[in-house]
């Protein structure tokens, strides 16, 4: 499995594509605005992946287009600062996306609101990005299901520099998460994910995420046994089919995280070689922030490829890396390698 990373020589830059967002924050009782308050996070579950890795050693670059600003000079110094690559982000447009999300809550939630309609990046096209440039020193490029959720001509940004990518050689990463409020350009993910998936190494997300994107479909009603086993079978079973459906894939990775209001169960599986690996079950009854969580997992996978670390030890890392995220502010972790380690099963 250490030849997930497609190159014989000494591994580029990972390069995460998709929308940077300000993401705003109120507390559930209002008291915000008495203290007139809000706190603001600069946010994108592909940024988030690209400040992991930045924050782990490895040499991240990120790609997305924003408006030429003087609030965009203040995120992009804050990204820097952060260790990130920002060289080929592309100055177009008048706004950056937003999104309000009720303090604790995770994205899922009905307590969250997108404002980003004719954002920069909602407005890219076909045709415009010099991706040879962008591509350059890259060996990694990792994308998410939300980049194509936000419009068709962002769906058909993806498949053409996915296209390049691929010719390129570069490894290639998604993170199927399905956000239904984003889907609303008259296509559903099952008419433009597969087309787009075909070209991924490693397919992150989960056996309902699988069904709904790529209509792989799981045992009717799963989600009222509520038993470990089961979920763990199904898993296998999705990721045998993903990968007979798309053989370009050499691992699929899947999530469990049950919520039950603060208390939290999470595990994972990851399937390669043949082989299904289970992650330990970890559990809390007390969560700061769930936002990112998924995206700590994703950017502890791409670690651990990128590294050519031992299967098992992949999975337990991102695990452990995703399961911290829950008690930190913020969407991306602050948590070192040694912390991560130190807090694996």
């Amino acid at each position: 499995m250490s030849q997930l990373l497609n190159t014989q020589t000494h591994p580029g830059k990972v390069l995460s594509f998709g929308e940077l967002l300000l993401r705003f924050s109120p507390d559930a009782y209002g008291e915000w605005f008495n203290r007139n308050q809000l706190p603001v996070y600069i946010v994108g579950a592909e940024l988030n992946v690209s400040n992991n890795l930045a924050l782990w050693g490895l040499p991240a670059k990120y790609f997305t287009a924003l408006p030429d600003n003087g609030l965009t000079a203040q995120i992009i110094k804050s990204l820097q600062n952060n260790g990130v690559d920002t060289s080929s982000i592309h100055y177009r447009g008048n706004r950056v996306g937003l999104y309000y999300l009720t303090e604790g809550h995770d994205v899922k939630h009905n307590a969250i609101i997108y404002d980003r309609a004719n954002s920069a990046f909602a407005e890219l096209k076909p045709g415009v990005i010099d991706w040879d440039k962008v591509l350059d020193g890259v060996s990694w490029f990792h994308f998410s299901a939300i980049c194509p959720a936000v419009s068709q001509d962002v769906a058909d940004v993806c498949e053409e520099v996915l296209e390049i990518a691929s010719q390129k050689g570069i490894t290639i990463s998604v993170d199927m998460n399905y956000r239904a409020k984003l889907w609303q350009y008259g296509k559903s993910p099952l008419q433009v994910m597969p087309a787009l998936v075909k070209y991924c190494d490693l397919i992150m997300g989960n056996i309902w995420a699988a069904e709904t994107m790529l209509g792989i479909n799981i045992i009717p009603g799963i989600h009222e046994s509520g038993q470990k086993s089961i979920y763990i079978k199904e898993s296998l079973k999705t990721s045998q089919n993903i990968m007979e459906q798309f053989p370009k894939c050499k691992a699929v990775a899947n999530t469990f995280r049950f919520d039950a209001t603060n208390d939290v169960k999470y595990y994972t599986t990851l399937y390669t070689d043949n082989q299904l690996y289970n992650s330990g079950e970890y559990e809390t009854g007390h969560v700061v922030d769930k936002v990112g969580s998924g995206d700590c997992f994703m950017a502890g996978l791409i670690y651990g490829f990128y590294n050519k670390h031992e299967v098992n030890g992949i999975l337990e890392f991102a695990t452990a890396a995703a399961f911290e995220k829950l008690f930190i502010k913020g969407d991306s972790t602050t948590k070192t390698v040694a912390e991560i380690k130190k807090a694996m099963k």
